[in-house]
């Protein structure tokens, strides 16, 4: 295991997988700086997170290479791209004339801006410097780090999968609603076996799953998926009823099965890639 002051890296220094796993919103690192500097309670601030997904994706590590940032999301999301600054936020925020983004408007960009019912976040704007620095200490190495990892899985394996792995509010009735929605960005960053073959894991635990609705996945797969050079990405979005308690606030009783699921997703996965592992070899 090494860390930097924002992330965790478990695993190896060589990877002897070809699956890499991300955790990049389930931080509950809240420097001074930003304790200071909002206007809602501390408290509202775990809207924003993927509550204790680390917990789930700890527990179904073995190997693998794994990365969990430290940093929460309020402070920086890294599943947002370098340029998807909030004008009505940050002063460092390019004005060009071209239409918001859904998310920056609902104020869910690099740097959120709003969180649930709770409403804006902040007391006053935030400077460009600010925010650049954010980009600099937390942001450029978390990619840095991940994009190493996938790198040296590919050199190795001649494929590597990544694994995002998030969490959703329950999105409807346990019998009626999907528990685990899988993300691609409609095929465009993973090849179709591995979404088929997890679908295929989750169906045999149980569980019922969606494709890329409502979730489709975000910079992280858009920046490190490109299954033209074999490099697959997928966002897992579990359930948070599936592993929390029934406050949805701290590990419950559905924990073990659903660190069973994540394993058992892990597993299929490096197995979908055996045949280019092989070859590689």
């Amino acid at each position: 295991m090494t860390a930097s002051p924002s992330f965790v890296r478990h695993g190896p220094a060589e990877p002897i997988s070809p699956v890499v796993l991300s955790v990049p919103h389930a931080g509950r690192d809240y420097p001074l700086a930003l304790r200071a500097a909002i206007r809602v309670p501390l408290a509202a601030l775990r809207g924003l997170e993927d509550r204790c997904v680390d917990v789930l994706a700890l527990g179904a590590h073995r190997d693998e290479t794994l990365f969990i940032a430290e940093r929460a999301r309020a402070w920086i999301d890294l599943n947002r791209g370098e340029q998807e600054r909030d004008p009505r936020l940050d002063d460092g925020a390019s004005i060009s004339g071209v239409p918001l983004s859904a998310k920056l408007r609902s104020g869910l960009g690099l740097v959120p801006r709003r969180v649930g019912h709770a409403g804006d976040i902040w007391q006053r704007r935030l400077s460009a410097d600010d925010v650049a620095m954010r980009i600099a200490c937390d942001h450029r190495p978390y990619h840095a780090a991940l994009a190493s990892a996938l790198e040296a899985a590919h050199a190795r394996f001649g494929i590597a999968v990544l694994l995002d792995v998030h969490s959703m509010p329950p999105l409807g009735g346990p019998h009626t609603a999907p528990r685990l929605v899988l993300g691609d960005r409609f095929g465009k960053t993973a090849g179709s076996r591995f979404m088929s073959r997890i679908e295929g894991v989750a169906r045999a635990h149980g569980i019922a799953t969606a494709a890329n609705a409502p979730y489709s996945g975000g910079h992280i797969l858009e920046r490190h998926g490109n299954p033209r050079h074999g490099v697959h990405a997928i966002q897992l979005e579990f359930d948070r009823a599936l592993y929390l308690d029934a406050a949805l606030d701290q590990p419950g009783a559905g924990l073990r099965p659903a660190t069973t699921l994540l394993r058992a997703i892990i597993d299929a996965v490096a197995d979908e890639t055996l045949p280019a592992a092989l070859a590689a070899e």
